[in-house]
């Protein structure tokens, strides 16, 4: 009996061996409740700072949204496009569709930092941060007041934005370097068609119906000239009426930096305007009408343009399936003291 025993020890010892081999962090889950004993006052102080800021401006929630879809969609969510440049290592700020200031946040971000980092030091990582913050975003009331809409050259009053909640699960640690070119490669940009869309999508491990849930995002938030031009001068599935409107609020020349709302109708609520628009013809982007062009994803959009509710709900689902895109847990990576750099920087 001796010898199957000493099989059997050895056979445990190269278990526990090829167990202690993988790497760490590999099979650990984020949680809602991570920080529950370390941090139980992280999700106050981002909710307040991030009320205060969308109070002062609306745009601050989709500000933040796209930082978080930004961020996951290049090496998973790591807090990398939160980075600065470096003389070695250029960030992802400016590479791809970041470029021309087209995602900004940063300093609310610092903010949140700032006092999280006074409350619990050196615990909470920025890129959980960024996951509450896009939360917080899309469901905080904020102060009413009249949003000037270019496209209508009206005003609207702005109450709220209004949108679903969800259980952020976290526990993601922060990455240690950008990746610029992975922002210039796996970001689709505002001219991408269907199938890039839903390619980029599949290539996290989201779904098309993820791709139509979080393309709704753009309920709010503004769009440059420079994404919409050729839209309204060259796309043929386009309301006239809207392209018109368009074309007063970008000059077929120059002009690059005029801003436009993503949703004109209701600009600062985080509603299903957004589809209504798309079954109108009225998207904004190329690749916000693609969703709605004869396509697999029209059926989708016309449910989310009738119904409110699926479309939060399924947003919220979706939110959570894309902050668990490759997130650093365990000893992966490091709780950065500075979310615009590296600790050892």
């Amino acid at each position: 009996m001796a010898v199957p025993r000493l099989l059997l020890a050895a056979a445990l010892v190269l278990l526990l061996l090829a167990v202690g081999a993988l790497p760490r962090g590999a099979d650990a889950q984020l949680s809602a409740g991570f920080y529950s004993a370390s941090c139980p006052a992280v999700h106050g102080v981002v909710r307040q700072v991030v009320s205060q800021a969308v109070m002062n401006d609306s745009r601050s929630g989709a500000a933040i949204l796209r930082l978080f879809y930004h961020d996951c969609f290049v090496n998973g969510c790591d807090a990398s496009v939160l980075l600065d440049d470096t003389p070695a290592t250029p960030g992802e700020k400016g590479a791809g569709a970041n470029a021309g200031g087209s995602t900004f946040g940063f300093d609310l971000i610092d903010a949140i930092k700032t006092q999280v980092e006074a409350a619990c030091p050196g615990t909470v990582s920025c890129a959980d941060i960024l996951a509450l913050a896009a939360r917080d975003s899309v469901n905080l009331p904020a102060t009413p007041r009249h949003v000037y809409l270019p496209l209508t050259r009206a005003c609207q009053l702005s109450e709220q934005l209004g949108g679903p909640s969800w259980a952020v699960p976290l526990g993601r640690r922060d990455a240690t370097f950008p990746n610029a070119t992975g922002a210039a490669t796996d970001l689709p940009g505002p001219g991408s068609d269907l199938d890039r869309l839903v390619a980029a999508f599949a290539a996290k491990g989201l779904t098309s119906r993820d791709l139509a849930a979080l393309s709704g995002a753009h309920t709010v938030g503004m769009a440059r000239c420079l994404s919409f031009r050729a839209r309204a001068y060259c796309d043929d599935n386009v309301s006239p009426a809207f392209a018109s409107q368009m074309r007063g609020a970008c000059p077929a020349s120059g002009g690059d930096d005029a801003a436009a709302p993503l949703d004109a109708a209701t600009p600062g609520e985080f509603d299903n305007g957004y589809y209504r628009n798309l079954v109108a013809g009225a998207g904004l982007l190329h690749s916000d009408q693609e969703l709605f062009n004869n396509g697999p994803l029209d059926a989708l959009v016309r449910l989310y343009s009738a119904n409110g509710a699926a479309f939060s709900s399924d947003f919220a689902a979706s939110m959570v399936r894309l902050g668990n895109v490759g997130p650093l847990t365990g000893s992966a990576g490091e709780v950065r003291l500075d979310c615009r750099k590296v600790n050892s920087s």
